[in-house]
């Protein structure tokens, strides 16, 4: 690798430090890895670095945690002198001044198919919505959330039981793949971006832990859509006697939803059914 295709790396959880580390395997080595600062984790309320500031270290790469991407933090990353820049799960709104410090760009891997899906919770909002087929999208990023051109996009299909347990891991290299795939020819010059359609834009929002409520006799498609989209994050849980009732692992049925394993409040985990018998 040339320094002239130097470039910085900003991430911060596993998606990110998973993207990293093929990124390094094939050779992308990156001038400075920007990531969150050390957040308090666990009971004991540990300040922990982010998996990507603990994958950069490991391999000597100079980090740098701002808190905020204010005018210091941007003079800062411009001192590396990068030509462009690569952004999976960083966290942060990037502002303009930022972008426009790298002279070929910013690239962020997103995991959808853009315009569809564009904010937080993409692989969620596929799973919710019932699609049958998402994807990952390289972007050139620009001031709008996930509205830059598309450099790249690969689409697969979802499993009618796959959740975003097993998905999810799916996508992150998919897109691992994807980004080592497409740089060369970006960097070279030899692909044309090519513009979203903002008239199908549509939104991914945040999630809050209400949403994983389910009502058990609520159409059973729909619980099924939740169960699955919320799996590896907030999960799904319903309210028997006043307790709440963690939902543990379930597969779609005949028609519908079928609950294998949940927690009740204060309990291990059991079988659906023996916790019905109760």
């Amino acid at each position: 690798m040339s320094m002239m295709n130097s470039f910085v790396f900003f991430g911060t959880p596993s998606v990110a430090s998973e993207t990293l580390a093929a990124l390094l395997t094939a050779g992308f080595v990156p001038t400075l890895v920007v990531t969150s600062p050390d957040a308090p984790k666990g009971r004991g309320l540990v300040l922990t670095p982010s998996p990507t500031k603990v994958l950069a270290e490991e391999r000597g790469i100079p980090v740098l945690t701002p808190e905020k991407l204010d005018a210091p933090a941007i003079d800062a990353i411009r001192a590396y002198g990068a030509d462009y820049a690569l952004v999976v799960a960083y966290g942060k709104i990037f502002p303009e001044e930022l972008i426009n410090a790298f002279r070929k760009g910013v690239l962020n891997v997103h995991y959808s198919l853009l315009p569809k899906y564009r904010g937080a919770t993409p692989l969620e909002s596929a799973l919710l919505a019932g699609e049958q087929e998402t994807g990952v999208t390289v972007q050139k990023m620009v001031k709008e959330m996930d509205a830059g051109d598309v450099i790249a996009q690969e689409a697969t299909l979802i499993e009618d039981a796959e959740t975003a347990r097993e998905l999810r891991p799916r996508l992150i290299s998919m897109g691992a793949n994807l980004l080592i795939k497409t740089l060369p020819g970006y960097l070279a010059e030899e692909i044309t971006p090519t513009p979203q359609d903002a008239a199908l834009a549509t939104r991914a929002y945040k999630l809050k832990k209400e949403d994983g409520l389910l009502d058990l006799s609520g159409d059973p498609k729909e619980n099924w859509h939740k169960y699955r989209a919320y799996a590896d994050t907030i999960g799904t849980y319903f309210f028997a006697d006043g307790k709440r009732v963690k939902i543990t692992n379930a597969e779609p049925a005949k028609g519908g939803f079928r609950v294998l394993s949940v927690i009740p409040e204060g309990k291990r985990e059991m079988r659906f059914e023996d916790f019905l018998k109760h």
